[in-house]
């Protein structure tokens, strides 16, 4: 009743609309999914050895008793959700604390540099710095970490696996909160026709994202991702609202991983809204899909340990 008309009055193409929806959207954050109580922040701000400049922070949630990321236990890469227009690691802290208190890892939210100002491949290409930052300069192997990601932090996500250097070195698994990956927004405008978004219509949403790909080709390889057609992704887990657009996005994205030969599980919540795991005060089931989100996590990250004990002792043999 409030939001869609809200969003739907807002220009997402102008500046003043654009300035008006980031501070509307972190005020609805920080309302209904405020960052957990005794939940412990490390701002980073590092170079690569090849210059590129990583920023982010660390995020320790209430019940992790951890002082630093060790190479021995992991982390998790967290990729935050924006429309590439909006957002922060500081807007999504209650999804951040809530993954580590879970999992008790310590969760690093890469913070990349936003459209209109900074258009493609700018976000991609920090999302990336952040992860080549966590095993060169933290030593933290890939296979000891899981990458999770929201909304356009889902596309960014799988757009860096598909990278052949990323893809010989994956993480351990993957976690998307309703994840875009159509950026033309073709699906949920079809989506749409049969049940509105309680939260933003698809013509809106598709000029948002527009500014971060203007005067490009919106079938670029690195736009238009081909999944079923490039390497296996890691053991992936998505949750959507069958209440959204992205609903769409989200069953076809499992399709495609399925048939690269990649492992996935698909769960759709019914009735909820996008992204509705960062709004705990709003939407109850949050906790419920959250938790299944850490058994997911820690499900994973054993096979992996399992397997690389396995390796290790068989090269000894």
């Amino acid at each position: 009743m409030i939001l869609r008309p809200l969003t739907a009055a807002i220009p997402s193409d102008r500046a003043w609309g654009i300035w008006a929806s980031r501070r509307i959207i972190a005020g609805l954050m920080g309302a209904f999914g405020p960052s957990l109580a005794g939940t412990r922040v490390e701002q980073v701000n590092s170079v690569l050895p090849d210059g590129r400049r990583v920023v982010g922070e660390w995020v320790y949630g209430p019940h992790n008793k951890a002082t630093d990321a060790a190479p021995n236990s992991g982390a998790i890469y967290y990729v935050h959700g924006s429309g590439y227009t909006m957002c922060s690691p500081r807007t999504h802290r209650r999804l951040t604390s809530w993954l580590s208190s879970l999992t008790g890892l310590p969760v690093f939210s890469v913070g990349y540099r936003l459209a209109p100002r900074h258009r493609f491949p700018t976000a991609a290409n920090d999302v990336r710095a952040g992860w080549d930052w966590l095993p060169q300069v933290c030593g933290l192997p890939p296979e000891r970490m899981v990458i999770a990601a929201d909304s356009a932090g889902g596309h960014l996500t799988v757009d860096m696996l598909l990278q052949p250097e990323v893809a010989a070195h994956p993480p351990a698994a993957v976690v998307l909160f309703s994840p875009l990956i159509d950026l033309t927004f073709g699906r949920c405008a079809s989506r749409e026709l049969q049940r509105p978004d309680p939260a933003v219509r698809a013509d809106r949403a598709a000029k948002s994202v527009a500014l971060y790909y203007a005067g490009v080709d919106p079938t670029h390889h690195r736009l238009t991702l081909d999944v079923a057609g490039g390497p296996p992704l890691p053991p992936t887990l998505i949750q959507v609202g069958a209440a959204e657009m992205l609903e769409a996005d989200a069953r076809q994205l499992d399709a495609d991983i399925r048939a690269a030969g990649g492992e996935c599980e698909l769960q759709v919540w019914p009735d909820q809204m996008h992204v509705f795991q960062a709004l705990p005060r709003m939407t109850p089931e949050a906790a419920k899909a959250m938790t299944h989100v850490a058994q997911f996590i820690r499900a994973t990250r054993t096979r992996e340990t399992n397997a690389n004990e396995y390796l290790e002792r068989s090269a000894v043999w």
